[in-house]
């Protein structure tokens, strides 16, 4: 049974016994899903318009990422997008397992979803320009860095899994600690950044600041092989290729998560297991931040990071365990289940319908349609417009059971 990127294999008839399905997943990934879909409702305008209104500001923080330390809900997306591929995994491979299916076909299917992913990746990122764009910090690229390696670790036991969760962490925080800062007089210019720009970082997490870490040094090196851009210096955001590795341990979180509901055991000692060790990962990472032995940037997956969007991610779903499996209470996540069945089209819906979409509805309605509560509003009732027009394209999907898998 073939299975898509963070989805375990949904609702597929088949003829072969596989384990049980978990709404929990499901409902989990299509609000994943939703967030990213939802970016077009550009919530993040309302701020300008209404200065003074604290909602506006609240919704503006939350639907655009901090600009280096700290979280918000839109910074969420990615990690757990990843987190559920390695939830996931388990149940994907017993499902396998099921069919009859050997070790060395298991590693060829994992390999070959790896290039896929990251051709996949490139090929999005690509779109518009005028040569391809070898971008690999996009989501689906740094899955796919890290995926088969992921494979080879669920292996092992969980015991052996969570040794290499540690030594990944550990390793990649030594080598921003080991790196040696800057001189007092370096130029941030050089590497496309402000002089005054207030989110430098002092004393030790000044190993973690934007470009002059060693994963802007990689990037930086990475990119000149490409030869994408003449003069090369930095990258936008600060983000870089070699997160791929603390992004593995996040997908190492959600495999361990994975194991944890698939675990036989009572319905009290599941959810203790899941919210606890969500608590723990969510504390011990904001404390390495606030003492400043590894600040919490998502931009450079900093193994904080990696704590403390896991511990979110393991309380998030025990939350949902809870509701949705013990409780059974799922009607209300049917929205979101048509939306997480084609996680990969709703992905890719997001990078090339959205103007074809908006063009077709301003053709047809009229901008001025979308202008009816004021100026302000119109990004929102137009991303609402078009938001809408995808989710009935999946709709029509999940209803010819249309599914497609990588």
């Amino acid at each position: 049974m073939s299975t898509p990127v963070g989805l375990t294999a949904p609702y597929e008839p088949s003829n072969r016994e596989a384990p049980p399905r978990l709404a929990s997943i499901d409902t989990y990934r299509g609000l994943v899903m939703f967030l990213m879909l939802a970016e077009v409702l550009e919530l993040m305008s309302l701020s300008a318009a209404f200065p003074s209104s604290s909602i506006a500001q609240w919704l503006a923080f939350h639907t655009t990422h901090v600009a280096w330390v700290g979280c918000s809900l839109h910074d969420m997306i990615q990690p757990s997008f990843t987190f559920l591929v390695g939830v996931s995994l388990p149940f994907s491979l017993a499902a396998r397992r099921a069919t009859g299916a050997t070790w060395s076909q298991l590693a060829t299917h994992a390999l070959w979803r790896s290039i896929l992913l990251i051709v996949l990746g490139v090929l999005l990122r690509s779109l518009g320009k005028e040569q391809t764009n070898f971008y690999f910090v996009d989501t689906l690229t740094q899955i796919g860095l890290g995926y088969f390696l992921l494979f080879c670790l669920a292996q092992f036991s969980w015991k052996r899994q969570i040794a290499a969760l540690f030594v990944i962490l550990v390793g990649y925080w030594g080598l921003f600690a080991l790196w040696p800062l800057p001189t007092a007089d370096f130029d941030y210019r050089t590497v496309n950044v402000p002089a005054d720009w207030p989110q430098f970082l002092n004393g030790f997490a000044a190993h973690w600041n934007i470009g002059t870490n060693p994963a802007h040094q990689f990037e930086v090196w990475l990119m000149s092989l490409f030869a994408q851009e003449e003069g090369y210096v930095a990258a936008r955001g600060g983000y870089s290729t070699l997160s791929f590795i603390p992004t593995l341990a996040t997908m190492l979180l959600g495999g361990l998560a994975g194991l944890v509901l698939q675990r036989p055991q009572s319905v009290n000692r599941k959810l203790l297991s899941l919210l606890l060790p969500g608590a723990a990962l969510l504390a011990v990472g904001w404390g390495l931040g606030e003492v400043g032995v590894c600040p919490v940037v998502k931009r450079i997956w900093t193994p904080s990071w990696v704590l403390v969007s896991g511990g979110l991610c393991w309380l998030v779903l025990g939350g949902l365990h809870l509701i949705c499996d013990v409780r059974g209470w799922r009607m209300w996540a049917w929205p979101l289940l048509v939306i997480g069945a084609n996680s990969i089209v709703a992905y890719v819906m997001s990078w090339t319908m959205e103007k074809p979409i908006r063009a077709f509805l301003e053709r047809h309605l009229g901008e001025g349609t979308f202008s009816i509560a004021g100026e302000a509003w119109h990004p929102v009732l137009l991303g609402s417009s078009i938001l809408l027009v995808m989710w009935l394209i999946l709709l029509w999907l999940y209803r010819q059971r249309i599914f497609v898998r990588i």
